[in-house]
């Protein structure tokens, strides 16, 4: 009996508890919602600032971010300050660095990816929009968060990489310029005059309206193939993944039309055989059908 008298007293008491809290619960919600509002109306407020800036997406985004982060923080050390009053927040920044070793072990890959976030966002060289290549992964960038990046690739799907992934691996920025450099073999049969055969692919390409007139086109003798002699054909045209599928197939299109004109080869693959001894061939065995349409043929 004794017992149940200690937990029905404990039980009143934290009830009694709960009840006399509930006034500093309801003004830390009502804190928590002012922090909502705030924090949304000052990314806002900074991005409509920001715009009229020539700083870049990525610098808008994290400085809204930060911004969000930092409000946000606030409001939440307010109203842990009123729900308890014992908590200051020179209590709990020294909780935290007590913990700071803890803490770090159990979050790192959030902090990794955080920090990487902010370093993503300072890059001079990569920005909302551009297409990049990663480790097998290659879109747009649509979006860059302080966890993570959406890349919406060339087929449409959405891949969200976290942001320690780029910062750790090569990033390859295809539109960090409007132009880039493509290039294709073309086979030519070897007995075709490779002067000539140069001079006209050159003209062809140079002639393709996806081609940069202010580029050159470069056209080398590569390889000796199987069936025929290889030539590399270099040109400049746009950077997008749809601009260079134009720009090849206009090229390819002009130099066939050009060594068509010309009627020089360009060579299915040949294949030779070599015998060691000479074949001995026979006449096949006519059957009786064939017998008489032969002698039908002789009267």
């Amino acid at each position: 009996m004794d017992v149940l008298n200690i937990l029905y007293q404990q039980l009143r008491d934290m009830i009694a508890a709960a009840i006399r809290i509930l006034p500093q619960l309801a003004i830390a919600m009502i804190v928590l919602l002012i922090t909502y509002g705030a924090a949304k109306s000052a990314r806002r407020l900074a991005e409509r600032l920001l715009k009229r800036t020539e700083l870049r997406g990525t610098l808008v985004n994290l400085v809204e971010t930060l911004i969000g982060v930092a409000i946000w923080v606030l409001g939440l050390l307010v109203a842990m300050s009123i729900v308890l009053p014992g908590v200051t927040p020179a209590n709990i920044l020294a909780v935290l660095g007590l913990g700071s070793v803890a803490v770090g072990f159990a979050f790192k890959d959030i902090f990794e990816n955080f920090l990487a976030g902010v370093l993503i966002m300072l890059r001079r060289h990569m920005k909302l929009g551009d297409v990049i290549a990663c480790e097998g992964f290659e879109g747009r960038i649509e979006a860059i968060s302080l966890r993570d990046t959406h890349i919406r690739q060339l087929s449409n799907e959405l891949v969200v990489l976290p942001n320690a992934f780029l910062f750790k691996n090569p990033v390859k920025i295809l539109t960090q310029q409007p132009l880039r450099r493509h290039q294709l073999t073309v086979g030519v049969a070897y007995d075709v005059d490779l002067e000539d055969a140069r001079e006209r692919i050159m003209a062809a390409v140079r002639d393709a309206e996806t081609v940069s007139p202010d580029k050159p086109v470069e056209v080398y003798a590569s390889e000796f193939g199987e069936s025929s002699i290889d030539l590399l054909v270099r040109w400049w045209g746009g950077a997008k993944p749809v601009e260079a599928h134009r720009s090849r197939d206009a090229v390819l299109r002009a130099i066939k039309r050009s060594l068509d004109a010309a009627r020089i080869e360009i060579p299915f693959p040949y294949r030779v055989f070599t015998l060691k001894e000479p074949l001995a061939l026979r006449p096949a065995p006519l059957d009786d059908e064939a017998v008489e349409a032969a002698s039908a043929a002789r009267d």
